[in-house]
């Protein structure tokens, strides 16, 4: 299991101390991005990325990198011509895998690039005119994949997105993708299902039926991002009804249950740990939060009871249970 993490943060002792006795994976949610690892055209830095892995190495834990390819990274500001954008996604995907290679098992190359519709959204890589990709469909995602398993032949590389976790017209667009790339000998590895959950009572038969049809076309599916937010009071950020808990515990276990009862799902990564570093309260002004297994205090809540126990058999020796690297100030 894994959450992200965030190399500022690991020098706080509950913080560094609960992500090491308790996850064999972390990612990083910012530090390996484009807007951070590179600021500008001819600068690269690894510094925070460096150290997430540096924390993974001290504590025998795996390492997910994430992202390198979204179509709202702002670039730096600069002005670039459509004949230079390929060859800028190109080197910057060269750089960052060859440089983290052997320590990064797996990439999300690509992140959230379908819109609701099952159609991709526009990007600077896809609707540039002049580019070589645009408006060839899928082209600069298997374009992107390319280069990086060119990079790092033995990464793992995934396609990550969100809300599309059930059967809808998102996961049919991307299931459509992976089947032809499949079929062409395509470089994919896996899908990243993110599983922010904003309601209590989500279709999980429906997210098992996706998760099934994917892994039967020979792919793994790592859940990513999962977290799952409870009503709360926007001026004391305390929980509308402490009944919700119990109903947060319930979700988590359906999902990891789903994970597990999937071969192919080999990884469960909660987005965060504790609802101190969570993005969702101040995503929805206060109304919404308290979505990960531990409280702003560190205390255990119902969820991480319910992970604990559904993940108690040694599943986790097949499911990478992990937390993501959290957001830099």
């Amino acid at each position: 299991m894994a959450p992200p993490v965030r190399p500022a943060q690991f020098s706080e002792l509950a913080y560094g101390t609960t992500l090491a006795r308790e996850f064999n994976l972390i990612q990083p949610e910012d530090v390996m991005k484009w807007s951070v690892i590179r600021p500008d055209r001819a600068s690269f830095d690894f510094t925070a990325g460096d150290a997430v892995v540096a924390f993974a190495a001290a504590h025998q834990m795996q390492v997910r990198g994430h992202t390198l390819v979204w179509g709202r990274h702002k670039l730096d500001g600069a002005e670039y011509t459509p004949a230079e954008l390929p060859d800028l996604l190109h080197e910057h995907i060269t750089r960052v895998v060859q440089h983290f290679r052997g320590k990064v098992f797996a990439w999300d190359v690509l992140n959230e690039a379908f819109d609701e519709n099952g159609k991709l959204r526009n990007s600077i890589w896809y609707d540039r005119p002049g580019i070589g990709l645009a408006g060839k469909g899928t082209a600069y995602i298997e374009q992107a994949l390319r280069w990086a398993h060119a990079a790092d032949p033995d990464a793992l590389l995934f396609y990550n997105y969100a809300e599309g976790e059930a059967v809808n017209p998102k996961s049919d667009g991307l299931y459509a993708m992976l089947k032809d790339f499949k079929r062409r000998g395509g470089p994919i590895d896996g899908i990243g299902m993110q599983m922010h959950i904003f309601d209590l009572h989500p279709d999980v038969s429906s997210i098992g039926a996706n998760i099934g049809r994917f892994t039967a076309l020979g792919v793994q599916i790592h859940i990513t991002e999962m977290d799952v937010a409870l009503p709360t009071n926007p001026n004391t950020g305390t929980l509308r009804n402490s009944e919700d808990l119990g109903r947060q515990a319930d979700v988590y276990r359906e999902i990891a249950a789903v994970c597990l009862a999937h071969h192919g799902c080999t990884a469960f990564q909660t987005w965060g740990f504790s609802d101190k570093y969570s993005w969702i309260r101040s995503f929805f002004r206060g109304n919404k939060g308290a979505a990960l297994p531990w409280d702003e205090k560190y205390n255990p809540k119902p969820a991480y009871r319910a992970l604990k126990e559904t993940f108690a058999d040694g599943s986790c020796d097949r499911v990478k249970v992990s937390t993501p690297e959290l957001r830099q100030p």
